[in-house]
């Protein structure tokens, strides 16, 4: 049944790519609205350049940047499919006054799965806060294009971010609840991503893998079985980590297909995730040290791939 879902939507999303970044893409999934919006007055936070070379658009998945390195997720359409090189070749360019150092960095491709979708990931460096302006060159045999966007980059971001100890939320449980349908709206749970609160696993020397998600109301391009595949990673490293699911919404037994009814997990705000609708009904997905501090966030889906290597690193294996 998870199957069909995930390759359901996939169709539907791929078709409605390049639509989806006319409108905006980030605002797609956005549910209930947050009463807050503490990024209103600072206008979007990314913008596509007109298609380049070979039609390509981006669509950008990690639309919160701030000063300093971090990892940047996007993914690239063309007029006939999503494209899939290999690699692509990321130039940044710093548009506000004064200097900013720019860099070349290799993007590179991580298929999601079901191979619907996939998205393509650099470490990139900011250097001083404002508008940057990223140049995306892709060649794959006869095929080559490139595309443009631009980002607003932050001196600090509200979520928890890479070194800091997130807040210690005391999430719900199957102990403390007794019942999977008021833990999450994902049709066919993991058990074992609701026995540890969120503040065990950051007090416990241990590895966590956390993810913030709705299963069943994720619907942006950008958005992706997530908790799945943090239930493949537990399966693979069993006991070396608490794996943690934490849905977005408190009531998921009694929304019903009905976002109107749907109630915030306290969480969602003790973590910053309701600061900005586009932010808080993607996933985002925390791997936490032994010292209970963030070793790497992603917002929007990341794929295995990169969540095992990020576990690896903080188990001293990487």
């Amino acid at each position: 049944m998870k199957w069909k879902f995930w390759a359901g939507f996939g169709r539907r999303a791929l078709s409605g790519l390049a639509l989806a970044v006319t409108v905006a893409v980030v605002a797609v999934g956005c549910g209930v609205m947050p009463t807050e919006d503490a990024f209103s007055e600072e206008g979007p936070r990314w913008e596509a350049g007109p298609p380049g070379a070979g039609g390509v658009e981006p669509i950008l998945a990690t639309t919160l940047l701030r000063t300093g390195t971090q990892r940047v997720s996007f993914l690239l359409t063309s007029p006939d499919a999503l494209v899939k090189a290999p690699q692509a070749t990321v130039e940044t360019s710093f548009l506000g006054e004064g200097d900013g150092t720019g860099e070349t960095k290799t993007a590179r491709f991580h298929l999601w799965p079901y191979a619907i979708r996939g998205a393509y990931s650099a470490d990139l460096t900011f250097d001083r806060a404002g508008p940057w302006r990223l140049d995306i060159s892709v060649e794959d045999g006869d095929f080559s294009g490139d595309a443009s966007l631009t980002v607003q980059v932050a001196e600090a971001l509200p979520v928890p971010d890479l070194g800091g100890k997130p807040p210690a939320s005391v999430t719900k449980t199957l102990e403390s609840e007794g019942t999977l349908k008021t833990l999450t709206t994902d049709f066919s749970p993991d058990p074992d991503l609701y026995l540890t609160t969120v503040a065990d696993a950051i007090a416990e020397s241990k590895p966590a893998v956390i993810v913030f998600a709705t299963p069943a109301f994720c619907t942006s391009p950008t958005c992706g079985p997530q908790v799945d595949t943090v239930s493949e990673l537990k399966d693979a490293y069993p006991r070396q980590a608490n794996y943690i699911h934490v849905e977005i919404y408190d009531n998921p037994h009694e929304i019903q297909g009905d976002l109107e009814r749907a109630r915030l997990s306290p969480a969602v705000g003790e973590w910053k995730f309701d600061q900005a609708p586009e932010w808080f009904n993607e996933s985002w997905t925390y791997v936490l040290n032994t010292q209970g501090q963030v070793h790497q966030k992603y917002e929007g889906f990341v794929s295995r791939e990169e969540l095992e290597a990020a576990l690896l690193a903080v188990l001293g294996r990487g």
